[in-house]
């Protein structure tokens, strides 16, 4: 069994991204499976609807509770999901803990990132994993290792699309970074919404549309891209295009990351093979 293995906060593209290749494997006769460990400010109903808001189906998916098998093979669909479980590891309870402990100390196959140079490696020794597969897109990480891997969206799955337009223009707010470089455009642009959570930094004078929401890629005419830190996989691009929905690209065009890659590419059918690869080189030891 190949658990995709999710620890991020539901509406993260990872765990869409996670879902979408669980799909893709098991149709293609590998058995997958989405593992949730919840975010302690997340309830597993947050994550049924972000998943159920976006999908046609919800399948092969637990949250918190399964526990794997000595030869199951963990697969994170970027590094932060180990890290991001170390970092918080005593928010956990002892059942998430064990769980945890059991899924990133056996056979991994992981996606590079670079979102935390330092902590990933800490990570590793804190869970010690008896073997790791690093897959890489290595357009967005030229100096990142293992076998070429583009992440792609699974939009076969995706639910049809509903045009219910309530405002003109789509922001991406989903973290303090990202909403502070929406604040400096916002007065630009009053027919607006901003996808983000309900946190500290949000500014209630703005239209926020908080996460989860169900169609949103029908809420809206134009997306407009504001990110200037790394941004190592933008979906919103991808989606866009598939939509025929417009976008305003207001960044530093000279930036060179995930976001610029994306902003080029064109629609692709997400490709499992370096997976495979993966899980037979990983079976064979």
């Amino acid at each position: 069994m190949i658990n995709i293995v999710v620890t991020s906060k539901p509406v993260d593209g990872l765990l869409y991204y996670s879902y979408e290749y669980c799909d893709m494997l098991n149709k293609a006769g590998i058995p997958a499976q989405v593992v949730i460990i919840r975010h302690r400010k997340f309830n597993q109903l947050d994550y049924v609807n972000a998943i159920t808001n976006k999908y046609i189906h919800f399948n092969n998916v637990y949250i918190d509770t399964y526990v794997p098998a000595d030869d199951d093979i963990t697969l994170i669909m970027g590094r932060s999901m180990m890290t991001l479980s170390w970092q918080s590891f005593n928010d956990y309870n002892d059942v998430q803990q064990r769980n945890l402990r059991r899924l990133f100390g056996g056979k991994v196959i992981s996606v590079y990132s670079e979102n935390h140079p330092v902590d990933y490696p800490k990570a590793v020794e804190f869970y010690k994993p008896t073997q790791i597969i690093d897959l890489c897109d290595t357009e967005v990480y030229p100096n990142g290792v293992g076998e070429h891997f583009e992440k792609t969206i699974n939009f076969s799955i995706y639910k049809p699309l509903v045009q219910d337009v309530q405002f003109k223009y789509l922001f991406l707010g989903t973290n303090e970074k990202y909403y502070a470089t929406v604040e400096e455009v916002i007065d630009q642009f009053p027919d607006h919404g901003i996808l983000t959570y309900d946190a500290d930094y949000v500014n209630i004078n703005y239209n926020n549309i908080f996460v989860p929401v169900d169609n949103i890629m029908g809420k809206f005419k134009t997306y407009v891209y504001t990110k200037n830190t790394f941004d190592p996989a933008p979906r919103i691009f991808q989606e866009c295009k598939y939509y025929g929905k417009d976008v305003i690209y207001l960044r530093d065009k000279t930036i060179v990351d995930g976001g610029s890659i994306y902003w080029k590419r064109d629609i692709k059918e997400p490709d499992v093979t370096a997976i495979i690869n993966a899980v037979e080189e990983l079976n064979e030891n």
